[in-house]
């Protein structure tokens, strides 16, 4: 029975893994569809070779930064317990991995290919894990004074935090190194249009990535005797309500719309095990319209040229996830209970700051050594042309 329930895990988290993996999918086409046709193929080229980087980095420096694991051993003992380290790896890794992809989208159409694999190894090698391992494995002792000052640990089930606004708030100083697309703004600070290139691919990025989220979430049980009913529909209810929000605040516009359900999922992660599906409901729908509103903050007001509003998606809807965790997972409103909402909000505020100065650090400190950004000429041709000699349709096809 014992050998029956741990590959019954190993499978349960491998499934995992794999719905996770294809979210990838999803970051690329998302990006795809809303940068302009001649950085498609970068957006594709982008994701996958992120990945392969993460894999490396996360493999051989930060898994083990996180939990104290390595894997230099016979792979007989490797294959010990069914191999259940090696595909939990394998699922966390995919949690790592979406770190590059939030800021690839962020970053979009003007940065350089090489300086950003660079970034992608340190990003996934120390700064995303030093967090992770705060938060999931007690570094530090952060956990365990949160519970003696507050009676409950920061609680992230799924990665508001950990994952998504670490993603969004690393990508923002990137955005703000950068700068602005050549011709975004004028020097009268007026606008000028970059339309998405695709609104379909835009919309199957945000399919593939919603199907996905299922996996994300749910299977943070990590072992098929904690898998939960409640998170499933909390996850559903959280993307409705994003959903639904971003349809009515973002005026029925066809971004917003296939944004607003990623909003809501990515606010819903760290609290999915705990709210009612009425709390996971409202919470959603404050992050599909707060991704709306902010998106046209920073957009339009700021002139902050964050191309997929990774910062307000990502960045903001997730650190809203962790402070609404302490709202609704409370028993007043229907929670199950046992969280302290100051213990999220020092969880939440201690990841930002930690994204923050990561990202300021490693994209500041390439920046320095050897630039961050395509130039002129290349960034007018193109990135497809520019770093990849080939664009996404060939010459003369309709």
């Amino acid at each position: 029975m014992e050998k029956l329930t741990v590959s019954n895990d190993v499978l349960f988290i491998l499934l995992g893994a794999i719905m996770v993996l294809a979210m990838h999918a999803g970051f690329a086409f998302l990006e795809l569809g809303t940068v302009r046709r001649k950085n498609q193929v970068n957006a594709l080229v982008k994701i996958i070779s992120d990945f392969a980087i993460s894999t490396i980095a996360y493999f051989f420096i930060g898994y083990s930064v996180a939990y104290g694991v390595d894997f230099f051993v016979g792979a007989e003992t490797l294959a010990g317990k069914s191999g259940y380290e090696l595909v939990k790896f394998f699922f966390l890794l995919t949690f790592a991995a979406a770190i590059p992809a939030i800021v690839s989208g962020g970053i979009a159409e003007r940065a350089r290919f090489n300086p950003q694999l660079l970034a992608t190894f340190v990003l996934v090698g120390l700064v995303y894990p030093f967090y992770e391992g705060i938060v999931w494995n007690h570094h530090l002792g952060v956990q365990d004074w949160l519970k003696s000052q507050f009676g409950a640990e920061f609680h992230d089930f799924a990665g508001s935090v950990v994952v998504h606004a670490m993603g969004g708030w690393i990508a923002l100083p990137a955005v703000i190194l950068l700068g602005a697309r050549r011709g975004r703004y004028t020097k009268e600070g007026l606008m000028a249009a970059h339309p998405p290139s695709s609104i379909p691919f835009l919309a199957l990025g945000a399919w593939i990535l919603t199907v996905g989220w299922f996996g994300f979430n749910v299977m943070s049980a990590q072992t098929i005797n904690a898998i939960s009913g409640l998170v499933a529909v909390n996850s559903l209810m959280a993307m409705v309500g994003g959903t639904l929000a971003a349809l009515v605040v973002g005026k029925n516009d066809p971004g917003f719309v296939h944004n607003g359900p990623l909003a809501g999922l990515v606010a819903v992660c760290a609290g999915s095990d705990l709210m009612h599906p009425l709390g996971a409901l409202a919470t959603g729908a404050v992050a599909g319209a707060l991704f709306v509103w902010m998106f046209m903050q920073t957009q339009n007001k700021w002139k902050i040229d964050d191309v997929l509003g990774v910062w307000p998606l990502h960045g903001l809807c997730g650190a809203w996830g962790g402070i609404a965790a302490g709202i609704f997972g409370a028993k007043a409103l229907g929670g199950i209970g046992g969280i302290s909402l100051t213990a999220q909000l020092i969880g939440t505020g201690l990841g930002i700051v930690i994204a923050l100065a990561g990202g300021l650090a490693v994209y500041g400190t390439i920046k320095k050594l050897v630039g961050i950004r395509l130039d002129p000429e290349d960034e007018f041709n193109g990135a497809d042309l520019s770093i990849h000699k080939i664009s996404a349709t060939p010459e003369g096809e309709m």
